[in-house]
């Protein structure tokens, strides 16, 4: 990754005080793990600027402006890559990734490659780890998994594992699944390849994602934050809490003035001037 997505603008220290991380800075699995978890439970998931219709820039001086020196999250093309970033200035060997994202789809050869994802490298470690701080879902990896079907990995209070799927390609599909604790059962989230990806890819889907008003970024507004101890998603109105131990609360939010409050006090957003949330 390192011609396509230069690091001279990215400051890892403001990066790990962003995200509370005071381990160690070294190429390891452990660094690995404890970095992509501590992004996950400092940068919320948003998709604000999105909402009004403006593809977000993945240029690294304005990922550092608003992600990390601003109050402000993003989706996944800003996590992935600002993470990609940092793993890079860590020492460690990123690959960008797409997907397709199969939560919900009748098949995955019906849904486009819309999604970021990360393939990592750890030196002297024998296989590449998948890691994504961007996946805006209660299925999303709290922590990087190994590039190893049929394991079940346990991260973050979370169980996954990654599948092989039959595929036409000259490229394995692999298929990230999440356990269901409710249904106890194992629910796809996103397909991918290992076909390596560059930055101008990247920008043309994030434009497309951004900007196309059947995209579902551009509908409603969509925001989630994860902590130890809860999932905390508004989706347009309603207001979904999931419970570490699997236990689920919605209400509806009543109105602009509390969406705007439970972005700032709950998510950690600082919402735009004249910015309006709730549509329709």
């Amino acid at each position: 990754m390192s011609d396509s997505v230069p690091s001279v603008l990215f400051d890892l220290d403001a990066y790990l005080r962003r995200i509370g991380w005071q381990g160690e800075r070294r190429a390891d699995a452990a660094t690995l793990r404890g970095v992509h978890l501590a992004h996950m439970r400092a940068l919320p998931f948003e998709n604000l600027d999105v909402l009004r219709r403006q593809a977000p820039s993945l240029e690294q001086a304005d990922l550092m402006a608003k992600l990390v020196h601003g109050r402000r999250g993003g989706y996944c093309y800003e996590h992935n890559t600002l993470f990609a970033c940092a793993l890079e200035a860590l020492g460690f060997r990123v690959t960008l990734l797409t997907a397709r994202v199969v939560v919900g789809a009748d098949s995955i050869a019906s849904r486009p490659r819309t999604h970021m994802a990360l393939l990592v490298d750890i030196p002297g470690e024998p296989r590449p780890y998948l890691a994504d701080v961007g996946f805006g879902a209660i299925g999303a990896l709290l922590e990087p998994v190994p590039l190893v079907a049929d394991a079940e990995f346990a991260g973050g209070g979370r169980r996954h594992r990654l599948v092989h799927v039959p595929h036409d390609g000259p490229l394995e599909m692999w298929v990230l699944q999440a356990h269901d604790q409710v249904k106890d059962d194992w629910a796809g989230q996103y397909a991918f390849t290992l076909e390596p990806f560059e930055k101008p890819d990247l920008d043309v889907i994030n434009w497309h994602i951004g900007t196309n008003p059947r995209s579902p970024f551009t509908q409603r507004v969509y925001v989630q934050s994860v902590s130890a101890a809860r999932h905390l998603l508004l989706h347009g109105r309603l207001l979904t809490e999931t419970r570490a131990d699997g236990t689920v609360t919605e209400r509806v939010v009543t109105g602009e003035a509390e969406a705007r409050r439970l972005l700032e006090e709950e998510f950690g957003i600082a919402v735009p001037e004249g910015m309006t949330l709730l549509t329709g």
